[in-house]
């Protein structure tokens, strides 16, 4: 709104009718089939209108540019213009939030909420708003209808999470950017060796910059009193691309399971049906990203590997005993696999993801490497990485009040001394 304060318009368009449409829902116990019926065209005309807002502003010009790039005689020689609109920060958050409301009162799983500044709140709550965590509504709208209290524990909990979310995405992720950006914007100047290690590099980046913005939203709403989900749960120690899903975005995949895997029959059907259901969830994932045949590929890409995944675990041989070293395999391959999918979602078009394959795989060359840059970026990388690996295997260390206070004094002084802070914006509030 500070830029365009129509654009305010749009989610107090997608609150009201989200809201109007839960409050007309006859309530499932009691529908007969004719109220059923209009329950479904209730529900059908809510998403018609809040996935059509989403459609116009995020995928309209990326259509209208493909059928501009089909040739004259096939389109008859009409060229349709672009549409003047921008995407606005958040709409694919809020919209599936609210969506997901919806849908959970015509399921009859909660029931609708009748007060609509209580139910706006829900849906442009300001830590998650513009890059998730996408919460439901049973978890976060009952806390807006209980007193909260001021609690010390749960801010300083708030304040540790907020710390550690700053650190990952101005000291790893920004210093990680650094490279990344100039290596992925201009491919034909660099080797396959300075192409390789972008993408590793972008691998924590993307990770780091989402992992910590969700930390800084949900400690922010800790120090307020209120929980919200946890959103990622140390994706990269996933030995298999299963288990990377159920750690990754956990918000959006677990959107994406309730309200679209499930409604196209999940698992309880056939096994080719079962597979399609899967590769269908994740194209549509890729899609949601955003309006580029690069993710569009991407969520191919990762529909394919689930696919593949889930046969084995069918047809292929049962591991009774999993020790370490198979751990430590499984979990360097799966990381291969999942840095080709962010090749092609870093790249900027398919042009560029062919250049940068091509390069990485037949043109090795020098590699391209910034001191300063790296000097800066290891460090915080290694702070991460052990924090992470502790974590990983609960363990904890025990110190006295004072080394607390201490340790956190010398962490925001670390931020200090090796963030970065040029003012790049989160990755996630381009989708």
């Amino acid at each position: 709104m500070s830029w365009n304060a129509r654009y305010g318009l749009l989610i107090l368009i997608s609150s009201f009718v989200t809201w109007i449409s839960a409050r007309i829902l006859t309530s499932k116990i009691d529908a007969t089939d004719k109220q059923k019926n209009k329950n479904k065209l209730i529900l059908l005309s809510c998403l018609i209108v809040n996935l059509g807002i989403l459609f116009i502003f995020k995928y309209s010009n990326f259509v209208i540019e493909t059928i501009d790039s089909i040739p004259d005689y096939m389109r008859f020689g009409i060229k349709v213009p672009l549409l003047d609109v921008l995407l606005p920060v958040g709409i694919s958050f809020y919209t599936f939030q609210a969506i997901g409301y919806t849908i959970d009162v015509y399921r009859g799983t909660i029931k609708p909420e009748r007060n609509f500044f209580t139910y706006a709140l829900f849906v442009s709550f300001f830590p998650q708003l513009v890059a998730g965590p996408i919460e439901r509504a049973k978890n976060l709208l009952p806390q807006f209808n209980t007193k909260h209290i001021f609690n010390e524990a749960k801010a300083m909990k708030g304040i540790q999470m907020m710390l550690w979310g700053y650190f990952m995405k101005l000291c790893v992720a920004d210093r990680a950017a650094i490279y990344v950006n100039p290596v992925f914007n201009n491919l034909f100047h660099y080797s396959g060796s300075s192409i390789l290690l972008a993408s590793f590099l972008f691998s924590i980046q993307v990770y780091c910059d989402f992992c910590g913005y969700s930390l800084i939203a949900i400690g922010v709403a800790k120090l307020m009193g209120y929980d919200l989900m946890e959103n990622f749960h140390r994706p990269y120690f996933s030995t298999n691309v299963r288990e990377f899903w159920k750690r990754w975005h956990i918000s959006l995949s677990t959107w994406f399971m309730d309200y679209v895997y499930i409604p196209l029959g999940g698992s309880r059907c056939s096994l080719y049906r079962h597979l399609l259901n899967l590769f269908i969830t994740f194209i549509v994932s890729g899609i949601w990203h955003g309006a580029n045949w690069t993710f569009l590929i991407w969520g191919t890409y990762h529909g394919i590997l689930i696919v593949i995944n889930t046969l084995w675990r069918k047809f292929g041989p049962k591991i009774t005993y999993y020790n370490p070293l198979h751990r430590l395999i499984n979990g360097f391959c799966t990381f291969l696999f999942l840095l080709f999918g962010l090749v092609i979602f870093r790249s900027n078009n398919l042009k560029d993801f062919g250049t940068a394959i091509t390069k990485i795989f037949f043109e090795w060359g020098n590699l391209y490497i910034d001191e300063k840059t790296f000097y800066y970026f290891w460090i915080s990388f290694f702070i991460l990485f052990i924090n992470e690996l502790l974590k990983e295997f609960k363990k904890k260390i025990i110190m006295k009040y004072y080394f607390v206070d201490l340790s956190y004094s010398l962490f925001i002084i670390a931020i200090i001394i090796l963030g970065c802070f040029e003012g790049g914006e989160f990755i996630y509030f381009q989708f």
